[in-house]
């Protein structure tokens, strides 16, 4: 799943796609390079980033989904990253594919009702707290019980409203300190018993930054390699800034799991 962040102040990639042309020209090398999914998101989710109305959003977002839409036709599978059941409705108008909620339905009462009425595939995140707090202190007993506990509770209220299609994501950094992402990502295996798939979003995250005190810029090598953890553990999908090393990561494990 290639990012295409349409915000000023994403945690990497912040403003750098202010144009159609640049857009397209990103767009165009993620396909190329191999990715199923294009997640396009125009809420920023970074620790700390202002909350911005929807008419902001959506002010962002449609104009792009149209432009994917006219340009690439059935030839793209587009997600869109959105906690609002408003603008969910109103992407799928545009093309959209799958809805990528990082509130799991929490800031909007309404959003899970209208992801069953709209019959689209839906990814469940986990966070504790909000963007603006959520790595203010971050608090688990046991992190990977506490997100597990959560994911029953919330897929049993999707599939109470015939929800079927659904993936989860630990949401690495997420109201989670660098500790907790790594007990996550060392017991991810434990969510495969919810037998949906799993979402893992590390691309160039502060736990890799954090450790090897780096910035996200040179962050590449630190990504590639928690991404081959992540697929040992059972992730079926990358949300990923580089898709070329994430679908070599991903081929590279297809052979090892193929060796006897």
């Amino acid at each position: 799943m290639g990012i295409l962040n349409l915000t000023p102040d994403s945690f990497y990639d912040g403003g750098r796609y202010k144009n159609d042309k640049a857009i397209l020209t990103q767009v165009d090398k993620m396909l190329n390079e191999g990715a199923s999914f294009i997640d396009v998101g125009a809420y920023s989710s970074r620790p700390g980033a202002d909350h911005i109305s929807v008419e902001e959003e959506k002010s962002r977002l449609l104009p792009i989904l149209s432009l994917l839409q006219s340009k690439y036709g059935e030839n793209i599978l587009i997600s869109v990253d959105t906690f609002r059941s408003e603008v969910a409705k109103e992407a799928l108008q545009h093309g959209t594919a799958l809805i990528n909620d990082i509130s799991a339905g929490r800031y909007d009462p309404g959003l899970f009702a209208a992801v069953a009425e709209l019959n689209v595939p839906y990814i469940l995140m986990h966070m504790q707290g909000s963007p603006k707090t959520m790595q203010q202190n971050p608090q688990y007993e046991k992190v990977v019980q506490e997100v597990l506990d959560f994911f029953i509770a919330e897929i049993g209220k999707l599939r109470a409203l015939n929800v079927h299609d659904v993936l989860v994501d630990p949401g690495f950094g997420f109201g989670k300190t660098v500790e907790h992402n790594y007990q996550l990502l060392k017991n991810m295996h434990v969510f495969q018993m919810l037998e949906v798939p799993v979402l893992a979003g590390l691309s160039r995250k502060s736990m890799i930054n954090k450790v090897l005190k780096i910035k996200a810029s040179d962050a590449l090598n630190g990504t590639t390699a928690l991404h081959m953890v992540a697929l040992q553990q059972g992730a079926k999908v990358l949300r990923v800034h580089d898709v070329r090393p994430a679908v070599e990561t991903v081929k590279l494990w297809q052979q090892l799991e193929q060796t006897q």
